[in-house]
């Protein structure tokens, strides 16, 4: 991922004026839109249960438009508004350091040096299990973004590295790497965890690293075990390395023990 947490050192460049500080907008539980003072917002509103301040827009001729993720952290659905943010969602579902998601909670406003009123909406919320939180913005490619898009991302890590939160511009995956996270995504819902003492059978097979079918197969009927040895891949039970094709013969191993490669984490 490619931060723009270095922005302390170039805030004179992100074009904010410094005496009127930044404000955020949110929904209240009724829906009405709120103004706060951006500093007290943060310590006291939790952006990771409000909808989206505004709509993600529709781009007529795009491929994938705004829908939503079910996650498996919070057991609700996260708006999204395109496939590179749903496969950021993705990445930081899976994270165990993230305890909450959201899409487009808080619209930041902020005024140029010249007093022209400026705001950002960033795509995405993510809670930490410390209480700081992630802004960040999804691009399809790690030049997108017009200027507008470029001069905003500096004023929000510096709004972020105010209260000791962080802005991030999200690099896209990996080829390999995603298609390996959305197969798995696939089996994140607890259901594929199977019947009682299916996971603990799982887990004993692979105390030692071994190709997937083998320890599969160890544990009982493939047909019955390979949803929970995806679901358990998915949730870092067991690890493999994510940043090549998933296949029968690849090794698994349990969380801990000597790893067989590179697990592909949210970075």
């Amino acid at each position: 991922m490619t931060s723009t947490g270095a922005a302390r050192g170039r805030a004179g460049r992100a074009g904010v004026d410094q005496g009127g500080g930044f404000e955020a907008v949110f929904l209240d539980p009724v829906g009405q839109a709120v103004q706060q003072r951006w500093a007290d917002a943060a310590m006291t509103v939790a952006f990771e249960d409000l909808p989206p301040v505004s709509a993600f827009p529709v781009v007529p001729g795009r491929r994938w438009g705004p829908g939503l993720w079910w996650s498996a952290t919070t057991g609700r659905h996260v708006a999204a508004g395109s496939n590179a943010m749903r496969v950021q969602l993705m990445v930081l579902d899976r994270d165990p350091d993230v305890t909450g998601l959201a899409g487009r909670p808080v619209r930041l406003l902020w005024r140029s040096p010249r007093g022209q009123v400026r705001s950002w909406v960033p795509q995405l919320f993510a809670r930490r299990a410390d209480g700081t939180a992630l802004l960040a913005d999804c691009p399809s490619h790690a030049g997108a973004g017009r200027e507008r898009a470029k001069n905003a991302a500096e004023a929000v890590a510096q709004a972020c590295a105010d209260i000791g939160w962080t802005y991030r511009r999200l690099a896209p995956l990996d080829d390999v790497l995603a298609a390996n996270l959305k197969w798995l995504a696939g089996y994140r819902h607890p259901r594929n965890a199977g019947r009682l003492g299916l996971m603990a059978a799982v887990v004993e097979a692979f105390t030692r690293p071994r190709p997937l079918i083998e320890g599969t197969e160890a544990a009982g009927d493939p047909i019955e075990v390979l949803p929970c040895v995806f679901h358990a891949l998915w949730h870092g039970h067991l690890t493999a390395d994510l940043t090549t094709p998933l296949h029968e013969r690849v090794l698994v191993s349990l969380r801990g023990s000597s790893s067989p490669g590179k697990t592909g984490g949210a970075g």
